[in-house]
């Protein structure tokens, strides 16, 4: 192509191109205008406008100075951006002579923010899972040297440690099954099962597996259902979805209260729907979005208490995902709280 065409002259060309392609690309002309946005561009960062300096709407010292080296040397230069207005995003951007173009220059950008997202809560799952296992091993550990040493010979002692030292043991067993429970939902994240379930005989189930708990809290759990519900699913997991839900009901429903379990028709293009409803304490609205996050809670220490890990609707979210179902939770403070799962066929 002959050198030292005007960028105007064959911009309809390179901007066919350019909108063609996924990543968001800009073009500039020889004064830093932006002679072409992409969709893409335009969808990422909409203050960058055709016809103005790039400098108006991107601020990055960063990426000026790329642009500046790669007039000086007329060389590709690779810099990465990250942007904290209006969202937090992370971009490689690649800025090359346009050949053939007079000082013209495109900007290539690909997109990093899902990667950094990602890393980002690999980091905080590693760290908050490192805590939850510190926290009871240090006690053990304290616990054990005690015995070792001052109270070597207290019988009374031993028998009391013992015993605590059992629980902590059960807390970090109990967090590790679900770390490895989570870690197998999230491999096979994509992959629907293929299983038929009764929705109906599973709960009954879940209940009577979960009746010393009941009677312990003082808590009646009823169920109102019809004969038979079969969706598609894995028995197991499913087990394991509503043995966290209900578990969660008895809980922190309230000492003496009651939990209602309810199967029937569905809505919002679901076939069926599976509520349970408590009537304890209530969650604050700004804590209900996080609910399922991992290790989050609304009181940690009553939560400790109550011997949760923090994994429990974590697990929940990722099987019901798996199985494309939808969860919803509903709470107020001194109203209780309702989860709903809606299930296809």
């Amino acid at each position: 192509m002959p050198t030292g065409i005007p960028l105007d002259q064959r911009l309809d060309a390179l901007a066919g191109l350019a909108d063609a392609l996924p990543d968001p690309v800009l073009i500039l002309d020889r004064r830093n205008i932006v002679a072409h946005r992409n969709p893409a561009a335009a969808r990422d960062y909409p203050a960058v406008v055709r016809g103005q300096l790039l400098t108006l709407a991107l601020r990055s010292p960063v990426l000026l100075g790329a642009i500046d080296s790669v007039r000086r040397l007329s060389a590709p230069q690779t810099v990465e951006l990250h942007q904290t207005v209006p969202n937090e995003t992370w971009h490689r951007a690649t800025v090359a002579p346009l050949a053939g173009f007079e000082g013209a220059i495109v900007i290539t950008l690909q997109s990093l923010t899902e990667q950094r997202r990602t890393e980002q809560l690999r980091s905080d799952f590693i760290a908050n899972a490192s805590h939850e296992l510190r926290t009871p091993l240090a006690s053990l550990i304290g616990f054990i040297d005690t015995l070792l040493g001052p109270a070597a010979r207290d019988e009374a002692a031993r028998e009391r440690f013992l015993g605590i030292m059992r629980q902590q043991a059960s807390r970090m067993s109990a967090l590790i099954d679900d770390l490895l429970s989570l870690s197998r939902i999230e491999m096979r994240q994509h992959v629907r099962p293929t299983g038929e379930v009764d929705l109906v005989k599973l709960i009954a189930d879940v209940r009577e597996g979960l009746q010393t708990q009941a009677a312990d809290a003082g808590v009646t759990v009823s169920i109102v259902a019809p004969p038979s519900v079969v969706v598609t699913g894995d028995l197991n997991e499913l087990y394991e979805v509503f043995e966290n839900l209900i578990d969660n009901a008895i809980k922190y429903g309230g000492d003496g209260g009651s939990v209602e379990i309810a199967i029937g028709a569905g809505r919002a293009g679901f076939d069926y729907a599976v509520t349970v409803t408590d009537h304890g304490a209530g969650i604050a609205a700004e804590h209900v979005p996080r609910l399922t996050e991992r290790f989050y809670r609304v009181d940690a220490e009553s939560s400790r208490k109550k011997k949760g890990t923090g994994l429990g609707l974590a697990i929940v979210k990722h099987t019901l995902n798996r199985h494309r179902a939808q969860l919803s939770i509903k709470s107020k403070p001194g109203e209780g709280t309702r989860v709903e799962v809606l299930f296809a066929r």
